[in-house]
């Protein structure tokens, strides 16, 4: 794996020599629009970088961004792939540790996901606060040694956290703040395990994040997540739930999503 890793991150370089990324995004579904706020960018499709996934979801379009937002260099994964689609709970390993080794040292997610939260409706962003992950699937499986036990009380940064909350604050946007339940799929949940996750103290539930999130503490990242919300979950309203419906309420509010995030990775601290 270090010899892909080290391949990988060569192939960049050789793409953007003066690349040196701080911060990894990721973006998921109704998150592409904040492309159009990096920075002289440089794009890479993931089929020229080793290792790299095909991502193989619309709406994910599987290219590497690097370049500025703000005073930051960044390196935005446009796409991710997700763990229904072939099983591989380590299908982001890779583009993570790549860009670890290119410097960055936070990772910010976002995805979309469903509302178990009736005061957070379709349109709302919610930063996590921590998540849930009923299926216990770990990218860290086969690994020896005792850097494998990760400790995960801190995954979502407080730090990070509290930034993505003063510049919603300042812009008067309602930020919500919550747990997020992976949710394996790719079918969606149905009513009874969405009273479960209820149950569990879940607010918000989505196919992605988790397998990403321990893959970044593992590596010692930072991690900030953000959710756009598309839908109420399965049995909260009468909405018929499909992929299609996702990304149209997605498109609704990523321009809004899209300039919010971007002004959250500005004010990070340098």
């Amino acid at each position: 794996m270090s010899e892909t890793i080290a391949r990988a991150a060569g192939q960049v370089r050789t793409r953007a020599p003066g690349a040196r990324p701080r911060i990894a995004v990721i973006l998921g579904s109704g998150w592409g629009d904040v492309t159009a706020h990096v920075q002289d960018p440089v794009r890479v499709p993931y089929a020229d970088i080793e290792g790299f996934p095909a991502a193989g979801v619309q709406g994910h379009s599987g290219e590497l961004w690097l370049g500025r937002i703000g005073a930051h260099e960044v390196a935005v994964l446009s796409g991710r792939k997700h763990v229904y689609e072939e099983g591989d709970v380590q299908a982001m390993k890779v583009p993570l540790l790549t860009l670890q080794a290119l410097g960055c040292q936070e990772l910010v997610q976002t995805n979309a996901a469903g509302s178990l939260d009736e005061h957070m409706p379709a349109g709302s962003l919610m930063v996590l606060s921590d998540h849930i992950n009923p299926s216990q699937r770990t990218p860290l499986l086969g690994e020896t040694g005792t850097g494998r036990f990760v400790d995960m009380a801190n995954a979502y940064d407080a730090g990070l956290r509290g930034i993505a909350k003063a510049v919603a604050a300042k812009a008067a946007i309602t930020l919500h703040e919550g747990v997020y339940v992976w949710h394996l799929g790719p079918q969606f949940e149905t009513p009874a395990e969405i009273r479960m996750f209820k149950a569990f103290g879940g607010n918000a539930v989505g196919m992605s994040t988790v397998p990403e999130t321990i893959l970044a503490r593992r590596a010692g990242m930072r991690v900030l997540a953000l959710s756009l919300i598309t839908n109420m979950a399965c049995g909260l309203s009468d909405e018929t739930l499909s992929h299609a419906h996702t990304l149209a309420q997605a498109k609704a509010s990523s321009a809004a999503a899209a300039t919010f995030l971007r002004d959250v990775i500005a004010a990070i601290d340098p």
